[in-house]
């Protein structure tokens, strides 16, 4: 067979991808045997909120330059890529933002994305994340469209606090009435993330554990990550997932439930009563790079192989420039298999590459949470 040169990104960020035609099996590995198996594609890179360990309002201000309509990948776009790395082993596919439910007509893709199966035969496993400002309205079309599950992003219970930490105005129980829709319609279970800064918003950790305790909801606490380059991040701001359950415990016994799978990245603690389960996503002070699956697509069709990245791959370039399934397939097949990227494993150690700290990483509300 002979062998093609397959250009993935532009010459300044990424190298020309060569090889021979690859035929998606369903079974692809990085160079640390990690499968890929998770998808997260970005929708839009606008949210209407301003959280400040995300967007904040001092760098996405109004005079922010958005990307403009043209540059994001179509739905059509969006279903080509899906259906390609649905070959290569997905099974589950995430839509993020930004806020994705400000994409106009999102139901429309859902419903593309809900026809896919994998290699098996299998539906996939298509859910969605949100800050829950749109979803009590939206909740009924995107459950009838096909997503099988929500997560909602609510930072605290007491609304002052709330409505500063997402610096937008917007009442805690606008969020609340939209995580009781989706129950309502069936997009269940529900979870519910809660990013902890120390100072910030811990004193809501045990009023959360206390709310939801008995809704059939999931809420899971996320260390405080230093995503990106505009939220500012200290390690002195992160409280470690121990302390939180510690916190927990004091007023909830617990007990540690298994894991789903390898991949997954909460720990998960039940209530000893049997009334629910809560989990902590120890992304700074335990790191799961070790079990990672997830590759991520940027809103405008980078490929992105770490949250934590500084460069994507431009797949975008592939799409529109005319390349076959075959061709894409097979970039997709040779970037995944370089993989190497540990970054949190690697944080603060020597063995971090000299610089790597300081890299100009992407920004989650690009890349997606």
């Amino acid at each position: 067979m002979s062998r093609r040169i397959i250009p993935v990104a532009d010459l300044s960020a990424a190298p020309v991808i060569s090889g021979p035609l690859q035929t998606p099996s369903g079974a692809l590995h990085d160079t640390l045997a990690r499968p890929l198996r998770d998808l997260r594609i970005s929708v839009t890179d606008r949210c209407n909120f301003r959280c400040v360990y995300c967007m904040p309002r001092a760098v996405f201000d109004k005079d922010y330059a958005f990307l403009p309509h043209s540059a994001l990948l179509s739905f059509e776009e969006i279903e080509r890529l899906a259906r390609i790395f649905v070959a290569h082993g997905v099974e589950k596919i995430r839509l993020t933002g930004g806020e994705p439910l400000l994409r106009k007509n999102l139901e429309f893709l859902i419903e593309r994305l809900s026809q896919l199966t994998t290699p098996t035969g299998r539906p996939l496993d298509l859910t969605l994340t949100t800050n829950g400002s749109l979803l009590a309205r939206k909740a009924r079309s995107l459950k009838d469209a096909g997503l099988s599950r929500v997560t909602v992003s609510l930072d605290a219970l007491d609304d002052t606090l709330f409505r500063r930490m997402n610096d937008a105005d917007f009442a805690v129980a606008d969020v609340l009435d939209g995580i009781a829709a989706a129950q309502a319609v069936g997009l269940a279970p529900v979870k519910v993330n809660m990013v902890v800064k120390r100072g910030t918003n811990d004193s809501e950790i045990v009023p959360m554990a206390r709310h939801f305790k008995g809704s059939g909801a999931v809420l899971r606490f996320i260390e405080y990550m230093d995503v990106g380059t505009s939220n500012g991040w200290n390690m002195a701001e992160v409280l470690p997932s121990a302390d939180v359950i510690a916190r927990i415990a004091e007023h909830f016994p617990l007990a540690p439930l298994e894991a789903h799978s390898a991949a997954e990245t909460a720990q998960r603690w039940g209530y000893a009563d049997g009334n629910g389960e809560i989990g902590v996503i120890s992304s700074v002070t335990r790191a799961f790079c070790g079990s990672c699956t997830r590759a991520r697509l940027s809103t405008e069709g980078k490929l992105y192989l770490c949250l934590f990245a500084s460069a994507g791959h431009d797949l975008r370039a592939l799409l529109r420039g005319g390349a076959s399934d075959a061709d894409i397939a097979t970039a997709v097949a040779e970037i995944w298999q370089g993989r190497a990227d540990r970054y949190s494993q690697l944080r603060g150690s020597n063995m971090a590459e000299p610089g790597a700290q300081d890299a100009r990483r992407v920004e989650m509300s690009y890349i997606g949470g």
